[in-house]
């Protein structure tokens, strides 16, 4: 099976990664592991690109961005992969409105400080889903995570020109 044929099994719930997960097996895992693994989102958020942590991911081709616009089923699950990165990071979506949850905090969700591989992935994510035909959760993604980390006052102006960038 080639790689394009991978990650379309992999987001249909017919495949597996490089490590025999499959795409629900992930969004059952807690924080701690989402935090301390870093071969995961690259399955999750596909981009053209290929990443310095996983050479074993997939990349986002052509034929993989239009089976994400043909069908509404990856696009969903991506969605639902979104909700399980947002809740990690301490966000919620209402209706495509993404805000910080209650509890938000600097001591508890790690990527409110001035950088670090949570700023990776969230470029990653803003990225992917709007090559993935979501723009406008790509927008509004970028939108909470800019808002928010400028609130914050922590997150650096580098990641937030990343995450302007980004679409």
């Amino acid at each position: 099976m080639g790689n394009d044929e991978r990650l379309i099994a992999f987001y249909r719930g017919e495949g597996h990664d490089h490590k025999g997960r499959r795409l629900e097996d992930i969004w059952a895992l807690p924080s701690f592991w989402l935090e301390h693994t870093h071969d995961y989102i690259q399955w999750l958020f596909p981009i053209p690109e290929m990443g310095r942590f996983n050479a074993f991911a997939p990349l986002l081709t052509p034929e993989v961005q239009m089976a994400f616009e043909k069908e509404a089923l990856l696009r969903q699950r991506q969605q639902q992969s979104l909700d399980v990165m947002l809740n990690f990071f301490g966000l919620e979506c209402d209706e495509r409105f993404i805000s910080a949850q209650s509890d938000l905090s600097i001591q508890t969700h790690i990527w409110l400080k001035a950088g670090g591989h949570n700023h990776l992935r969230i470029t990653r994510i803003i990225r992917s889903l709007a090559l993935c035909h979501q723009p406008e959760l790509a927008r509004a993604f970028q939108q909470a995570v800019i808002d928010i980390g400028t609130q914050h006052g922590i997150v650096s102006d580098k990641s937030l020109s990343y995450w302007r960038c980004a679409l």
